[in-house]
C-alpha cells in the first residue's frame, strides 16, 4: 500500500513498532486478536487495528502540500477535513480557513471566493452543486481534491445501479458530510433515500408492501429523499449502498431486510429485477476497525478507551460495540485524562459531554482496552497510554516494552 508524506508529530514510535510487529507476523491480516503490552501492574489491550487509514493519510499529505504550495494564497477547506479536532485545529493554525461547518452550515460566504484561492475538497467528498458553484468562479476543484478512493467507489456503485433504474437506499447519517454528498450524486442518476438504521429500513418498507399509504411519505422521510420522490412508483426497484463509515453488521442488515421484502412481495424468481443485490461498499479500514473491535470483547479488559472526534461516525460505532461489554471512556484526547481519579469524556447515546470519577479501578493489576478511529492520529494514543502510566508505580519502561516487538 502507498506510503504518504505526513507530518511526522501525528506518528509515534511506539504504536508504528506495534503495528509493525503485528504487520510482519501477519501479513494477510488473519489475526484480528489484540495485541497485550503488559507494563506490569498495568496493561493495554490495543486493537490490532486502529488509526489513520488510506483515505485519511491521502487526505493530510494533500492538504499539507497545498499549504506549501501555496505560501502567499487564501487556502479554504469546504468543512472539516476530517472529523478528528486535532488534525483540524493544526490546519487552521497553518493558515487554513474553514467555509463551511461539519453540517453545511456556511462560515464564510462563497460570495468572498476569487479565481486566485485555493479550496481544499475534504476527505468526504462534496456535492455536486458546490463543485457546479466552485467550477463557475473558475477554481480548481481536482487538484486539492482530497476525496477518499472509498467514498468514490460508493458513488461509482450508486451510478452503476442508478442508470439501471434502481431506487438508490443509502445506510447512513443524512447531516453526516459524506452522506450529504453520496446522496447529491446518488440523486443525480436516480431517485435516492436515506435510511439510517433498521428501524427507518422497516419504516420505509411499509410504502413498499401498501401497509402505508403516501400521505404520510413526506413527514417520515422529511429532507431524507430526493424531490419528487413517489413511494407508490420508486419503491418498486431498489439498491443498497452505504455512508462509509457505518456498522458493517448494519449495512448488511438492511440490504438483506431489502431483499427479503422483494422477494415476499414479488417472488423468489422474480425479486432480482426489484433488487439490486450490491456487494458491501465500506472501506477496508471500517471493516478491519470493527473486526478488530469484535476481537477485544473477548479479552477480559476492566475497561475500554477510545480516541477520537466525537463527531465522527466511524469511532462512535466502535464505542458502540464496546459498550455492550465494558464501561467505555470516548475521548477526544488525553487532555480529558484530568488525573487518576477523573475523566472527562463523551456520551454518545445521549450525545453529551460527561465526567467520571475512579474510572480507573483499584487492584493488583489493571487492564485497560485501547483503541482509536481513522482519523485519529497514533500520536494521540500513545498520549493517552503515557498519561495513564504516569499514574501507575513500578512500571516496566517503555524501551523495555519495545524489544518484544523488535
Amino acid at each position: 500500500m502507498k506510503s504518504f508524506n505526513i507530518p511526522e508529530f501525528y506518528r509515534s514510535p511506539v504504536v508504528s513498532a506495534i503495528k509493525n510487529y503485528r504487520k510482519n507476523s501477519d501479513p494477510r491480516k488473519k489475526d484480528f486478536s489484540p495485541t497485550l503490552v503488559d507494563f506490569g501492574p498495568l496493561a493495554f489491550y490495543i486493537a490490532r487495528h486502529f488509526g489513520f487509514c488510506y483515505g485519511v493519510e491521502n487526505a493530510i499529505e494533500i492538504s499539507f502540500k497545498a499549504i506549501s504550495e501555496n505560501p502567499t494564497k487564501n487556502i479554504y477547506l469546504l468543512s472539516q477535513m476530517i472529523h478528528n479536532p486535532e488534525v483540524n485545529k493544526d490546519l487552521e493554525q497553518a493558515g487554513v480557513k474553514f467555509l463551511q461547518d461539519t453540517y453545511g452550515h456556511q462560515i464564510i460566504p462563497f460570495d468572498t471566493l476569487t479565481t486566485n484561492d485555493v479550496v481544499i475538497i475534504p476527505a468526504f467528498g462534496t456535492t455536486l452543486e458546490i463543485e457546479k458553484l466552485l467550477l463557475e468562479k473558475n477554481i480548481d476543484i481536482l487538484k486539492y481534491n482530497t476525496t477518499c478512493p472509498f467514498v468514490e467507489r460508493v458513488w461509482k456503485r450508486a451510478e452503476q445501479i442508478g442508470k439501471e433504474e434502481y431506487t438508490i437506499i443509502i445506510h447512513g447519517k443524512n447531516k453526516h458530510e459524506e452522506t450529504r454528498a453520496t446522496f447529491s450524486h446518488s440523486r443525480h442518476y436516480s431517485k435516492a433515500i436515506v435510511v439510517k438504521d433498521i428501524e427507518e429500513a422497516k419504516l420505509l418498507s411499509n410504502y413498499i408492501t401498501g401497509k402505508k399509504n403516501a400521505n404520510t411519505f413526506a413527514e417520515d422521510f422529511k429532507g431524507k429523499c430526493s424531490e419528487n420522490f413517489n413511494p407508490e412508483t420508486d419503491l418498486q426497484r431498489v439498491g443498497v449502498i452505504n455512508q462509509t463509515t457505518m456498522l458493517a453488521s448494519e449495512t448488511q442488515e438492511i440490504a438483506d431486510f431489502f431483499k427479503q421484502v422483494m422477494i415476499d412481495k414479488y417472488g423468489e424468481t422474480n425479486y432480482k429485477h426489484h433488487f439490486a443485490d450490491t456487494r458491501d461498499t465500506l472501506c477496508y479500514a471500517t471493516n478491519e476497525n470493527q473486526d478488530a473491535t469484535y476481537a477485544l470483547l473477548q479479552t477480559d479488559a476492566d475497561l475500554a478507551i477510545v480516541v477520537g472526534g466525537y463527531n465522527s461516525s466511524n469511532t462512535s460505532h466502535l464505542v458502540e460495540l464496546l459498550e455492550k461489554k465494558f464501561h467505555t471512556y470516548f475521548i477526544s484526547s488525553d487532555q480529558e485524562i484530568k488525573n487518576k481519579n477523573e475523566i472527562h469524556h463523551f456520551d454518545y447515546p445521549n450525545q453529551k459531554n460527561t465526567s467520571t470519577n475512579d474510572f480507573i479501578p483499584k487492584k493488583e493489576k489493571v487492564k485497560i482496552i485501547l483503541t482509536s478511529g481513522a482519523s485519529c492520529p497514533d500520536a494521540e494514543v500513545e498520549k493517552v497510554m503515557n498519561k495513564i502510566l504516569s499514574y501507575f508505580n513500578n512500571c516496566k519502561s517503555t524501551k523495555e516494552i519495545l524489544t518484544q516487538f523488535n
